[in-house]
C-alpha cells in the first residue's frame, strides 16, 4: 500500500536547499532537522570571518547581522526583541528561568505527566535538595493534561510555577498550552513552556500562550544548527525582576562592590561568550521557517505523519503510540519482539534516518502502557511520499524478521 498524499508543488525548491535529502531519508527532524544551506553558509562565512580578522573582530564586524537573529526569532513567536534571550540550548533556557525562583520548603511546581525526561530529573533534584514538592496533573482520558485537574490543584496548593512541555520527547502528544496558560493567569501563578519539539512546526505567538517564559532550542523542527536555542521571557516576569541566580555580566552590569544592576531585557539571561556563528545559523533559519510558513510546513509534515501512523498501525506487530485528539509530526511506534535501539540501527544501515525511545523517557507514561522502546520517526515539509513508502516497507520487513 503506497501514500495517497498529494506532493506539494513546493516541494523541489525546499529539498533544492536541503542537500542532505538527496542520499537520506532523514526522519529524524524531532533530533536534528536537515539544515537549509542558508543556514550552513551563515555559519561558515562567519567561520572564515574569525579565520580571517579574529573572533571578537569578526563579532564586532556583524553586529547587524547578529542583532537582526533577535529580530527574526521575535518575529517567529509574535514578540519584541526585547524580550528573547540567545541559549546554548533549550534546556539552558529553562535552567535559567526557573532559577529566578526562590523556591522555599512546601512550596508546589506543578508539571504533567509528559514533560521532558531532564525537566522530570530537575524537578526531583529540586525536591531533593529544596524541600520543594512536585505536582504532575493527571491526563485526560485520550491524553493530554486536564486543564480543569490543574485549576484544582493550583487552587488547593502553594504554587510557584506550572512548567509544560508543549510536545514530549517520547510522543507525538500536543498539549493545550493555550488552555493551561488561561488557568495560570486566572491564579496569578508563573507558567514556563518547555517548546522544544514545537517552534517551527507549529505556530507560536506568546501573547496567546500567555506564559511567563518559553524555551526552544535550534536544531529540531526549526532547522537550525546544534549548540544554540533561545528564551523568551515576558514583559510581566522582566518587570517582576525575575532573572537568574547565576546572573553574568552580559546580564548585569557592577555598580558597586555590593550592588549590580540587572539589564532591562531578556538579555540578563544570556552569557558574556557567545559561539556566533551559531547565532548567525539561528537567525538564518528563523527566517527561512517565516519564509516557508511555520503553518504550511507544519500542516504538511503533520499529514506525513498521519499517513505514516496510518500504515504502520496496517502492519501486524506494529502499532502507534501517540495519544491526544491532534498528535503532531511525531510519530512513535513499538515493534513487538525488537528492541527499538536495533531497528534504528537497522534502518540507518538502509539510509533511513529515525530516533529510539526507551521506556524511562517517559516513565510516568510508557511503562503504565507496557512499553519498553519505540520507534521515534518524525517527517518534515521537505520530506517526500516516497520516503515515507521508503519507511513503511523496511519497518514492515524488520517486524515480519521476529524469530527468523
Amino acid at each position: 500500500m503506497t501514500s495517497t498524499l498529494s506532493t506539494d508543488s513546493r516541494l523541489p525548491a525546499w529539498r533544492a536547499v536541503t542537500p542532505g535529502s538527496a542520499h537520506r531519508n532523514h526522519l529524524n527532524n524531532a533530533g536534528a532537522g536537515l539544515m537549509p544551506s542558508s543556514v550552513v553558509d551563515a555559519m561558515v562565512d562567519h567561520i572564515r570571518l574569525e579565520e580571517e580578522i579574529g573572533g571578537y573582530e569578526a563579532a564586532d564586524a556583524r553586529a547587524d547581522a547578529i542583532a537582526s537573529t533577535y529580530d527574526s526569532v521575535a518575529a517567529l513567536i509574535g514578540t519584541a526583541p526585547r524580550n528573547v534571550a540567545l541559549m546554548g540550548n533549550a534546556t539552558h533556557g529553562f535552567i535559567q528561568s526557573i532559577s529566578s525562583f526562590d523556591f522555599e520548603p512546601g512550596d508546589v511546581i506543578v508539571t504533567s505527566r509528559s514533560d521532558y525526561t531532564s525537566y522530570q530529573i530537575q524537578f526531583i533534584a529540586l525536591s531533593q535538595r529544596l524541600g520543594v514538592r512536585i505536582e504532575h496533573v493527571p491526563d485526560l482520558p485520550d491524553g493530554g493534561i486536564d486543564p480543569n485537574a490543574l485549576r484544582e490543584i493550583l487552587r488547593t496548593t502553594r504554587c510557584r510555577l506550572v512548567h509544560i512541555s508543549w510536545v514530549p520527547t517520547h510522543s507525538g502528544l500536543v498539549q493545550d498550552v493555550e488552555a493551561v496558560g488561561a488557568v495560570c493567569e486566572e491564579f496569578g501563578v508563573p507558567y514556563l513552556i518547555d517548546a522544544c519539539q514545537a517552534a517551527g512546526q507549529i505556530p507560536i505567538d506568546v501573547s496567546r500562550l500567555r506564559c511567563d517564559y518559553l524555551s526552544v532550542t535550534a536544531r529540531k523542527f526549526l532547522r537550525g544548527p546544534r549548540g544554540i536555542g533561545f528564551l523568551y521571557a515576558s514583559d510581566r516576569a522582566l518587570a517582576r525582576g525575575d532573572h537568574p541566580l547565576f546572573v553574568d555580566m552580559r546580564g548585569a552590569t557592577w555598580e558597586a562592590p555590593d550592588r549590580y544592576r540587572i539589564a532591562d531585557s531578556a538579555r540578563r539571561y544570556e552569557d558574556w561568550e557567545f559561539p556566533y556563528a551559531l547565532v548567525l545559523g539561528l537567525g538564518a533559519a528563523a527566517r527561512y521557517a517565516l519564509e516557508v510558513g511555520v503553518a504550511t510546513g507544519g500542516a504538511r509534515a503533520s499529514q506525513l505523519a498521519a499517513d505514516l501512523r496510518r500504515r504502520l498501525n496496517a502492519i501486524d506487530g506494529v502499532r502507534a503510540l501517540d495519544r491526544g485528539g491532534n498528535p503532531c509530526a511525531i510519530v512513535t511506534a513499538e515493534v513487538r519482539g525488537r528492541y527499538a535501539p536495533d531497528l534504528v540501527k537497522a534502518l540507518r544501515e538502509r539510509r533511513i534516518n529515525v530516533a529510539a525511545t526507551l521506556g524511562w523517557f517517559g516513565l510516568l507514561d510508557l511503562p503504565d502502557r507496557g512499553i519498553e522502546s519505540a520507534l521515534r520517526i518524525s517527517p518534515h515539509y521537505y520530506n517526500t511520499e516516497a520516503e515515507i513508502d521508503e519507511a513503511v516497507g523496511a519497518i514492515t520487513e524488520l517486524a515480519a524478521s521476529v524469530g527468523k
